[in-house]
């Protein structure tokens, strides 16, 4: 039996399996990463996209974030088979959640076509955690009001910098900028459902991120098997049972596969 074997053997027999994605699960469907060989960042200067930044200067905000925009997502971009993986793997009951350091939406693009394509009734559907935040919407500072963000991005690109709500309020991008905190709330289900898997998947991530990067040793210490699916190496590889330097559009798919068989 090999390695993978016995991960799908373990996912089928963990009454909570979890996973946790970073930015390269969407990296093959297109989408920028912001560190690395080419990233985001070797084009835009991180520092004008912090939160203290957008107190003090929304308009100077808003005029980067738009180029920022065209950036990260001027482009149709697709679920991947990693994706899609996680998505089967959540409907048929083998995924209790998924967290997610992505902003794209794309998890959730995911798990609606597979819900879509089920002829099954009563069909699973995973939590999905946006630990980050989602780049589809922008919430008002002054009210709390959520709208999606392409109408809100047209207009700050025709001019209205910084847009605003009906209210008056100030549009923010409903994402966690640099220096504002991740929503307690938020971070504490993260921990909970670290700490109550018996599976951790961690995949597409450096695991350098705090407090994100923190999850996998969180599960661990809890007698969770850790799986790590990465390119390069990360801090936690030694608090790993399993860890695969693969392609995770390849590993995903045959993991699913090998729990469904």
């Amino acid at each position: 039996m090999d390695v993978l074997e016995r991960l799908a053997d373990d996912i089928r027999s963990a009454a909570t399996v979890v996973a946790f994605t970073g930015a390269g699960i969407s990296a093959p469907s297109g989408v920028p990463t912001f560190r690395g060989d080419d990233g985001v960042w070797d084009k835009f200067d991180e520092g004008q996209f912090t939160y203290g930044r957008f107190r003090s200067d929304p308009e100077g905000f808003w005029d980067d974030r738009v180029d920022l925009q065209r950036e990260m997502f001027d482009g149709a971009y697709e679920p991947n088979a990693a994706h899609e993986a996680l998505a089967a793997m959540g409907r048929g009951g083998d995924l209790e959640a998924i967290l997610t350091q992505n902003t794209d939406g794309l998890h959730g693009d995911a798990l609606e076509s597979v819900l879509a394509g089920s002829a099954t009734e009563g069909t699973n559907e995973p939590t999905i955690l946006e630990l980050h935040g989602t780049s589809r919407r922008v919430r008002c500072t002054d009210c709390g009001t959520r709208t999606a963000a392409d109408p809100i991005f047209e207009r700050a690109a025709d001019g209205e910098r910084p847009p605003t709500c009906d209210c008056g309020g100030v549009y923010k991008p409903d994402v966690v900028l640099f220096g504002e905190q991740l929503p307690e709330a938020v971070v504490q289900r993260a921990r909970s459902l670290a700490r109550e898997s018996d599976v951790f998947l961690a995949i597409g991530s450096s695991l350098v991120v705090e407090p994100a990067a923190s999850l996998p040793r969180l599960a661990a210490s809890s007698g969770s098997t850790v799986g790590i699916v990465n390119l390069e190496s990360t801090p936690v590889d030694s608090d790993a049972d399993v860890v695969l330097r693969e392609d995770v559009t390849e590993v995903l798919p045959r993991i699913r596969d090998l729990v469904e068989t």
